[in-house]
């Protein structure tokens, strides 16, 4: 019986049960809540990183995106909030959109 010990999807234990199996699930407090979801946010991050076809990107990115989402609701921030965010660092510091790649600050 493997045991897996992680945060998974909401329909997860429904999708184990219709196909005949059964598992064991607990509610994470909001504090272990956090940690998983940053525990996943890494693992799909990672399996980004591996990812060498469109579509595998594409939906581990998707994936990332609903740990945000998830993240999100913990901290009381909405989508939106976020947004604004985002822009104003994009406005003071840049994006990512073209691709700089530092090699070296040299020193006084």
């Amino acid at each position: 019986m493997p045991t897996y010990n992680k945060l998974v999807r909401d329909l997860i234990p429904q999708v184990i049960e219709k196909s005949g199996k059964e598992c064991t699930t607990r509610i994470l407090a909001p504090k272990e809540y956090l940690t998983e979801l940053k525990i996943k946010m890494l693992e799909e991050a990672l399996e980004f990183k591996e990812s060498e076809e469109q579509k595998d990107s594409v939906e581990e990115l998707a994936d990332i995106l609903e740990l945000v989402h998830a993240s999100l609701t913990v901290y009381g921030v909405s989508f939106e909030e976020l947004e604004q965010i985002r822009l104003s660092k994009k406005e003071e510091r840049g994006g990512f959109s073209e691709g700089i790649y530092l090699l070296v600050v040299e020193d006084d």
